[in-house]
C-alpha cells in the first residue's frame, strides 16, 4: 500500500516538473529524418555564416557601382586688409564645385570585380553547403552505426551471459573444473565493458549530430535509418568533375583574382578633377564664373606594388585551380573503383558473418555436450563479435564511398542537388 502511494507521489512530482518546463522543451527527442534536418539547415549558424559570406560580397558589389562623390569649395579674399587703402572693397567671394572624373575604365573595371567576387562568393557558400550537408549525412550514419554496436554488443553480452550459465552447470555437475567458470565470468565483463564503450560512443556520435543540427536539446536516437536507404539507391554515374563544387570554387576564385588585375592596373592612370565655380567680387555689378581642370601627377605612386601584388595572386590562383582540377579528375576516374571495392568488402563480410555465425552454434552445441573446451567457446564467440564488428565497418566504409561520390557530383548522399 505504502508502495502504491510512494509512486502516486512520485508521479504528481514528475507532473509538477513537467509543467515549470519551458514550452516546447523536452527531455529528449529522436532526431528527425536526414532529409527533414537539412531543410531546416537555412537555419544553422553555419550555413547562416555563408549566407552572410554572400551578402558581403554582393554589398561591394553594389559599392563598387558608385561614382565619386563631388566636393564643394568655398574661398574668401581680401576680406581683412588695410581700411585706408580699402582693400576690403576688392573682398571676393568664390563658391566651387569639384567633381573628380575617372578616366581608363576604373568604373567598369571595379564593377566587374565586384560581379565577379560576388560569383565566388556563392561558388564558397554551395561547396560549403554540400560539405555541410555530407558532414551532416556523416553524423547521422554515425550515431546509427553507433547504435548498431550498442545492438551487436548487448547480443554478445547475452550470449556470454549463455555461456557463463552452462559453464556453471558442467562445474556443479563435476564436469568441469572451478577455472571455466572463472574464465567465462572474465569473458563476461569483457563484453560489459565493450558494451559500455560502445553506449559512451553512442553518446559521442549523437553529441555530434545534435551540434551538427543545431539542435539545444542533445538527440537520443536517429528516426530512420540511412544506411537503408542507402543500400535501397545504388551508386550512378559516371562522376564529371566540372560538376564538382571544389573546381567551381577554383574557377571562380580565379576569375575574381583576375579581375582584381585589372582593377590594380586601370588605378595607375591619373584621374582628372572639373572644376565649376562663381566668383562674387564686392564692387563688382555682378558674379564671375570661374572654370578649370586638375589632373594628378604619377610621378611618386603608380601603383605598382598593388598590380605585382594582385598579379601574384592570380598566379596563386591560377594554380590553385590546376590542382583542384587534377584532383577532381582523379578522382572521377577513381570513384567507381572506390564504390566497387567498398560494395565487395561488404559482400566478403556478409559471407564471413555467416561462416562465424555457424562456427559459434556447433561450438555452443559441442561444449554444452561435453566434446570441446571452453576456450574453444570463447574463441567462437569473439570470431563471431570480429565478424559482426566487420561487417559493421564494411557497411561504414561503403557508406563513406558513396558519400564521397555523390560530393564529387555535387549531389547530397540522397541524391538531391544543394541549393
Amino acid at each position: 500500500m505504502n508502495g502504491h502511494h510512494g509512486q502516486q507521489r512520485a508521479f504528481v512530482l514528475l507532473g509538477s516538473l513537467a509543467a515549470l518546463m519551458p514550452a516546447g522543451a523536452a527531455w529528449s527527442q529522436s532526431a528527425p529524418p536526414y532529409a527533414q534536418l537539412l531543410r531546416q539547415a537555412r537555419d544553422n549558424p553555419r550555413v547562416t555564416a555563408l549566407d552572410a559570406d554572400v551578402a558581403r560580397a554582393q554589398g561591394l558589389a553594389q559599392q563598387a557601382r558608385a561614382r565619386l562623390n563631388p566636393s564643394l569649395s568655398v574661398y574668401a579674399e581680401n576680406f581683412i586688409g588695410d581700411r585706408t587703402r580699402n582693400a576690403t572693397d576688392q573682398q571676393q567671394t568664390t563658391f566651387q564645385v569639384d567633381q573628380p572624373i575617372e578616366l581608363g575604365g576604373k568604373r567598369s573595371a571595379r564593377i566587374a570585380a565586384g560581379e565577379a567576387g560576388v560569383v565566388a562568393a556563392q561558388a564558397r557558400g554551395l561547396d560549403g553547403r554540400l560539405g555541410y550537408a555530407t558532414e551532416l549525412a556523416r553524423a547521422y550514419a554515425g550515431a546509427e552505426i553507433a547504435e548498431r554496436r550498442i545492438g551487436l554488443a548487448e547480443a554478445n553480452l547475452e550470449a556470454a551471459s549463455g555461456d557463463l550459465k552452462v559453464a556453471r552447470a558442467l562445474v556443479d555437475a563435476g564436469k568441469e573444473a572451478r577455472l571455466r567458470q572463472v574464465q567465462a565470468e572474465t569473458e563476461l565483463n569483457t563484453v560489459q565493458a565493450d558494451l559500455e564503450d560502445a553506449r559512451a560512443q553512442r553518446t559521442v556520435a549523437l553529441a555530434r549530430l545534435s551540434a551538427l543540427a543545431g539542435s539545444l536539446t542533445p538527440f537520443t536516437g536517429v528516426s530512420e535509418s540511412l544506411l537503408d536507404r542507402l543500400e535501397a539507391r545504388p551508386a550512378s554515374g559516371p562522376v564529371d568533375p566540372l560538376q564538382s563544387t571544389a573546381v567551381r570554387v577554383a574557377d571562380a576564385e580565379r576569375e575574381a583574382a583576375a579581375r582584381q588585375v585589372a582593377v590594380q592596373q586601370r588605378l595607375a592612370i591619373p584621374n582628372i578633377t572639373a572644376q565649376l565655380g562663381v566668383r562674387q567680387v564686392r564692387l563688382a555689378s555682378g558674379p564671375a564664373v570661374v572654370a578649370g581642370v586638375a589632373i594628378l601627377l604619377p610621378f611618386f605612386d603608380r601603383n605598382k606594388g598593388n598590380i605585382a601584388a594582385a598579379q601574384a595572386e592570380l598566379q596563386g590562383a591560377e594554380a590553385r585551380a590546376a590542382v583542384v582540377r587534377l584532383d577532381a579528375e582523379a578522382n572521377a576516374r577513381t570513384a567507381g573503383a572506390l564504390i566497387g571495392a567498398a560494395d565487395a568488402r561488404a559482400a566478403a563480410a556478409a559471407r564471413t558473418l555467416a561462416t562465424a555465425q555457424e562456427a559459434y552454434r556447433l561450438a555452443r552445441i559441442a561444449y554444452g555436450a561435453g566434446k570441446s573446451p571452453l576456450i574453444e567457446l570463447i574463441a567462437a564467440r569473439r570470431n563471431l563479435g570480429l565478424a559482426e564488428g566487420v561487417v559493421v565497418d564494411a557497411t561504414a566504409a561503403r557508406f563513406n564511398a558513396r558519400i564521397d561520390f555523390a560530393r564529387r557530383q555535387g549531389l547530397t548522399i540522397t541524391g538531391e542537388p544543394v541549393q
